[in-house]
């Protein structure tokens, strides 16, 4: 899958646009999606990736897996750095704010997560670094 994803995001960013962020290649496999945008750390320019994003309370989590590769994905480095984010879920924007979980919080996040996408646990054997997840808070929904 790592050797695909370019392929995947590329399509799923095509589809998301086309139907108005209302359906991804994740959504149509039943899986929960979003569309995550954050600024760029270096370009300051707003970056786009389709995630699988798991709701959680009245937000939701996403995990930096990169399918289990080395690298951390450019998009987890920049929502640290942000202040904040948007995010889009069929087709409706919310504005968010992220942290990243850690301890136990990170535990139950994990657990939960791998009922949602059982991969995770894939991806983690195949890494050495730690892989990321973030929670995302709405600040303020827009339409």
């Amino acid at each position: 899958m790592p050797k695909l994803s370019p392929l995947v995001v590329a399509v799923d960013r095509v589809a998301s646009r086309l139907t108005g962020g209302r359906v991804m290649l994740l959504s149509v496999a039943g899986l929960p999606c979003l569309t995550l945008t954050v600024v760029g750390r270096r370009s300051g320019q707003p970056r786009s990736v389709p995630l699988l994003g798991m709701p959680w309370g009245d937000g939701w989590v996403v995990v930096g897996s990169n399918w289990g590769g080395a690298r951390t994905p450019d998009w987890v480095h920049n929502l640290r750095a942000a202040a904040g984010a948007d995010v889009e879920v069929r087709g409706r924007h919310t504005t968010v704010v992220a942290h990243e979980a850690v301890g136990a919080e990170r535990e139950q996040l994990w657990n939960a997560l791998l009922q949602v996408w059982p991969n995770y646990a894939r991806y983690a054997e195949r890494t050495d670094r730690d892989i990321p997840v973030l929670v995302l808070t709405p600040t303020v929904a827009t339409t």
